[in-house]
């Protein structure tokens, strides 16, 4: 999508917006990106006149949001994948009951879904774009309800990804139950956890790309966000597999493939650990607050 005035130029996915550049009241023109916005609080403001476009940060408050929101989702998905690889290591290698691998699942979940709150938070309180090349910010919300901007649907679909699977690991407590049960109440919710958390990967490759990345994504090799991404969506194809494989047969009651099921979901939740440990560093760096500011009332360009 490429649409706009003449002093607007707008690149997106569909209905959503993804960069916007803007000619700016004074001279010159500003280019916003939803992620940069996102993960690192910057747009590029380039002066009439100028070879390169400069980042320009948003104020130290939102700063210091951004990154505490950051790390406590990075932190989050890096010690959920841990205790989802020592989960699926104790189920392969047969140590310890069926309850110890559940409880390890249990916790690792408890992270995952911080993580995915912490995310989404993020995404609500993302400071916002100015008309005079500034990014504003936003009083403090826990909620929001914003479906026409792709990063929030990105973080909105991974964080009910997390609260299917806690319905998934929950029940897998249970004890006693048939196998209609079983894949009801287990493998239902696990394989509906994964597709959410495919499609908010898909969501995360439109906004970087700026267009829907089929039939395949966009190479970014020098961009920390799309390595993140890639890594966590190549993480979820491997959580769908072991989903798949973790069926059960009505005939048999036995898992369609157990090694496949253990080893998918080891291998995906460390895909995770090392997206956690990437998006660390894909986080505001301290800055000075951008000059100048404007009101709040202004924060989206006409």
């Amino acid at each position: 999508m490429t649409t706009g005035r003449s002093d607007r130029h707008e690149e997106g996915v569909g209905p959503f917006t993804t960069r916007l550049t803007w000619a700016l009241p004074g001279g010159g023109t500003a280019v916003w990106e939803s992620r940069a916005a996102r993960r690192r609080g910057t747009l590029t403001v380039r002066a009439e006149g100028a070879a390169e476009g400069r980042p320009r940060t948003a104020d130290p408050v939102s700063l210091a949001r951004l990154r505490r929101l950051n790390s406590v989702a990075a932190v989050s998905f890096c010690i959920g994948g841990l205790l989802f690889a020592l989960g699926a290591g104790l189920s392969q290698l047969g140590s310890g009951s069926a309850t110890t691998s559940a409880s390890v699942y249990f916790a690792g979940g408890l992270f995952f879904t911080a993580g995915g709150y912490a995310s989404l938070l993020q995404a609500i309180n993302t400071p916002r774009r100015g008309d005079h090349g500034a990014l504003l910010t936003c009083e403090w919300r826990w909620w929001s309800y914003e479906p026409q901007r792709i990063d929030w649907l990105s973080a909105f679909v991974l964080f009910a990804g997390t609260l299917v699977f806690g319905v998934n690991l929950l029940d897998s407590f249970l004890q006693g139950l048939s196998v209609q049960q079983v894949n009801r109440l287990i493998w239902t919710p696990d394989l509906i956890g994964c597709a959410l958390f495919l499609v908010s990967g898909h969501l995360a490759f439109g906004e970087i790309c700026h267009g829907w990345p089929w039939p395949w994504p966009c190479l970014r090799a020098r961009s920390l966000g799309w390595w993140i991404v890639a890594i966590n969506q190549f993480g979820s194809w491997l959580f769908l597999v072991s989903a798949l494989a973790a069926f059960t047969r009505p005939a048999t009651g036995s898992e369609l493939n157990t090694a496949i099921a253990n080893w998918g979901t080891l291998v995906g939740a460390l895909c995770f650990t090392a997206g956690g440990l990437s998006q660390y560093f894909e986080r505001p760096e301290p800055a000075e607050p951008a000059e100048p500011t404007e009101p709040a009332e202004l924060a989206e360009p006409e």
